[in-house]
């Protein structure tokens, strides 16, 4: 019983380092615009999530050519991330299953 007990608690323990590590991963972004166009909106919503999450960059514009870090962390413990920007003219980039965890740098292109 005792053995029985102590492996459960080992696979508990192993899996909350598991889940641990997957919580303490960065998830800072660099969102660079190379489009001929501003960025007006930008969304970042987990693969899990059924709506796009708030505009992250509010009142601001990322201007053609330009850069910024975002930290796409929402808390959930989520790696796989749906980006999508709207541009000055009204279209719409859209990329699914980008892994924050993993890219440091994602480019918008025409």
């Amino acid at each position: 019983m005792v053995k029985g007990f102590a492996v459960a608690c080992a696979a508990a323990v192993a899996l909350v380092s598991v889940a641990g590590s997957a919580f303490a991963l960065d998830r800072r972004v660099r969102v660079i615009n190379e489009t001929s166009s501003e960025i007006r909106e930008f969304y970042a919503s987990n693969v899990g999530a059924n709506t796009w999450e708030e505009d992250i960059l509010g009142q601001d514009m990322l201007g053609a050519g330009e850069n910024i870090i975002i930290n796409i962390d929402d808390g959930t413990g989520y790696c796989k991330y749906d980006f999508k920007a709207v541009l000055e003219d009204g279209r719409e980039a859209i990329q699914e299953d980008v892994n924050v965890c993993e890219v440091a740098t994602f480019r918008f292109t025409e």
